[in-house]
């Protein structure tokens, strides 16, 4: 039961309190760039999902079972670069080859994903903060749904933008920037609310 307890936790705290990008302010590009609609967004948020979860299913026992064995630790950032393109790599020819539209939708961003800091943070992460491979991946699933949502969440208010009454001076990326800041801003009332849910 304390397991279930601990790993609950962990989950809740990386979606709302550790939120990658509305908290750490990790994978700001995609988070800005691809936002503008909602299914893009969604799709984005979907694959840096699933790219955060095989690549610490990947980078964990290669941390733990090679680099560490070897006294190789040092080589974990340029190792970990390589396994996230790789991966990023296979996940677009799954996308251009059984979701076109998608591949196509998300454009130049979907090979950003291999430069997105986020994945590259959690990975690193979880090995820093002495996780073992359940509570990685139970980490990054919610890092992950953390992403999406933050995604999908500003794609909404963005959408609201477009129809409001915007001063000149403010339009484009200044008021994309201050509604970012508020809807992080949003996110910090969640601190302390997981411990006390599970306490």
């Amino acid at each position: 039961m304390d397991t279930i307890k601990a790993l609950l936790v962990i989950l809740m705290s990386s979606v709302l309190v550790n939120n990658y990008v509305l908290n750490k302010f990790l994978g700001i590009c995609p988070f800005l760039g691809v936002s503008k609609k909602l299914d893009q967004a969604a799709g984005m948020g979907t694959a840096v999902t699933f790219v955060m979860l095989v690549a610490t299913a990947v980078t964990w026992p290669i941390q733990t079972f090679v680099l560490d064995k070897l006294g190789l630790g040092y080589l974990q950032t340029i190792v970990f670069i390589l396994v996230i393109a790789t991966l990023v790599q296979f996940v677009e020819i799954i996308l251009k080859k059984y979701i076109p539209a998608l591949h196509k939708s998300l454009g130049v961003y979907l090979p950003l994903i291999t430069t997105n800091c986020a994945v590259l943070g959690v990975t690193i992460n979880n090995i820093k903060d002495g996780y073992g491979f359940l509570e990685s991946m139970v980490s990054s699933l919610g890092c992950g749904l953390g992403f999406l949502l933050a995604m999908v969440l500003f794609a909404g208010v963005r959408s609201r933008l477009d129809s409001a009454n915007i001063p000149e001076s403010f339009k484009g990326l200044p008021v994309t920037l201050a509604a970012a800041s508020i809807v992080s801003m949003s996110f910090m009332g969640f601190a302390g609310v997981v411990d006390k849910l599970f306490a």
